[in-house]
């Protein structure tokens, strides 16, 4: 089963089993994705128990290949959000 669950669906989720008003539910969403999304900004990790870490991981400067030309270049160094699940949340999967 391959389907896509979105922001929409979990605050559908949450009038379901809460009770809120869909007005809460997008609201109480939203909020949670910008903290973890300010978090990262700020480079500090977001460690939700049994979930997961959202970390910032740093990618070193690098050589690399132009395919085009096949001219040598330097990638410059750069920053991603990472996401490392729990133990709790892969023996879930299993």
């Amino acid at each position: 089963m391959n389907t896509k669950f979105t922001k929409k669906d979990l605050a559908e989720k949450l009038v379901e089993k809460y009770g809120y008003t869909k007005k809460e539910a997008n609201e109480v969403v939203t909020t949670i994705f910008d903290v973890i999304t300010e978090n990262l900004v700020k480079e500090d990790i977001t460690d939700i128990s049994g979930f997961g870490k959202f970390v910032v991981k740093t990618r070193k400067s690098r050589t690399g290949i132009n395919p085009a030309t096949k001219e040598q270049i330097t990638i410059a160094a750069s920053k991603a959000p990472a996401f490392k699940a729990a133990k709790a949340l892969k023996d879930s999967i299993k």
